[in-house]
């Protein structure tokens, strides 16, 4: 698409996830505009990398949970309002918000109400089909245009009047893909004798605070039971200085890695991984590494939750396979010695691998459409949009 004026884009993403897609998205929309494109908005490390200068630190909105978002509701409506006015300040062409619908549809809802006739776009629908199912049938107020990472979403949108267009997951253009392993351990001098196991505590200060604690505990245990096991622990902006603090006092052999290239190549020198439910066990699953998913949350968030969440699993890769390929350490069974137990499971290469290895097949494919990446679907699908 080629524009005689410079469009203007605003882009939203309120948490790591969904800023990799926004990064993704940015650098497709300047290769379909030849560069005839500016970006305005919110974002964190990747997407300032593809030039956009964030109007605050992502990090603010890194809560998760029904309870613990309580203590940071006028610290985000404020955030709310500063996005909102920015826009009408910089009249973009188009508004897209990307995942985290709870801050997001805020924001569009308050566009609505000031008319200002910009394009409002939506990237990552709401799982209306775990909970929540009525967002389904008031979306198409404050949204002009929904795109979905899975094939199954667009019919729970489309009957109530919401244009919704499945594009593919973007996880399958993750650079994990393409990294070696042989990187990592040369890079940290880690001899091939020795087996790495990536640990996976989530971008999020509840989630790490939670859970990085028993996966510490965990890999104590393996260590002790296998001296010739090295740990890699990911992170990001938006924790990196609480996980730091948390792991300082700690005599594992564990690497720290804050940047995207060190985190892949350590996914593909692993022989297995302990993460948080989301995104990243879809990118784990996508690169064939095995895994189990360990989480918690607060016992009355639980609680509200096991009451409006009527799904059998969390985790995507299960939930898209409609069976259980990933072991899910949920709760109370999210302790040190369940999830040693599992990863022994793994590390013997036998049924439980082989399930593993047969599933991320599948996942891959299902993910998969056309012959352009999901983000370029996505940015050919937002241009139509801004046409019309």
């Amino acid at each position: 698409m080629t524009t005689t004026k410079k469009l203007k884009v605003y882009v939203i993403a309120g948490e790591p996830s969904g800023d990799l897609l926004g990064s993704r998205l940015m650098r497709a929309l300047r290769q379909k505009t030849n560069g005839n494109v500016e970006f305005f908005g919110l974002g964190g490390d990747t997407m300032e990398h593809e030039g956009l200068k964030s109007i605050f630190d992502i990090s603010e909105l890194s809560v998760m949970g029904i309870i613990e978002v309580i203590p940071s509701i006028p610290r985000v409506l404020r955030r709310i309002k500063q996005t909102v006015d920015d826009i009408e300040a910089k009249r973009p062409d188009v508004v897209i918000t990307i995942d985290s619908w709870s801050f997001c549809s805020r924001v569009h809802q308050a566009l609505r109400k000031r008319n200002l006739g910009i394009k409002q776009v939506h990237y990552v629908a709401p799982q209306v089909w775990a909970w929540k199912k009525r967002r389904a049938k008031t979306m198409y107020k404050y949204v002009d245009l929904l795109l979905t990472l899975l094939p199954n979403e667009p019919k729970y949108f489309t009957k109530h009047h919401l244009e919704t267009i499945f594009v593919g997951h973007p996880v399958v253009e993750s650079a994990a893909l393409t990294a070696e392993g042989s990187a990592f351990r040369k890079k940290f001098d880690i001899d091939e004798a020795k087996q790495v196991i990536t640990i996976l505590p989530g971008s999020r200060h509840t989630e790490v605070s939670r859970l990085l604690p028993d996966f510490l505990a965990a890999a104590h245990l393996l260590q002790e039971q296998n001296p010739d096991i090295v740990f890699a622990l990911p992170t990001v902006k938006t924790v990196a200085k609480r996980v730091k603090s948390m792991v300082k006092d700690t005599d594992l052999p564990l690497v720290i890695l804050d940047n995207e290239a060190d985190r892949y190549s350590a996914f593909q020198a692993s022989s297995a991984a302990i993460a948080a439910s989301g995104t990243v066990a879809l990118e784990l699953a996508i690169c064939k590494i095995p895994h189990i998913i360990a989480y918690k949350v607060s016992p009355l968030t639980y609680l509200i939750a096991s009451h409006l969440v009527h799904i059998k699993y969390v985790n995507l890769t299960n939930i898209l396979l409609k069976r259980g390929v990933v072991p899910e350490l949920l709760q109370h069974k999210c302790t040190p010695e369940n999830i040693v137990h599992e990863i022994h499971e793994l590390l013997k290469n036998g049924k439980a691998y082989d399930k593993q290895m047969t599933g991320f097949e599948e996942v891959k494919a299902y993910l998969t459409t056309g012959t352009q990446t999901p983000s370029e679907n996505a940015a050919d699908a937002i241009l139509k949009a801004i046409s019309c």
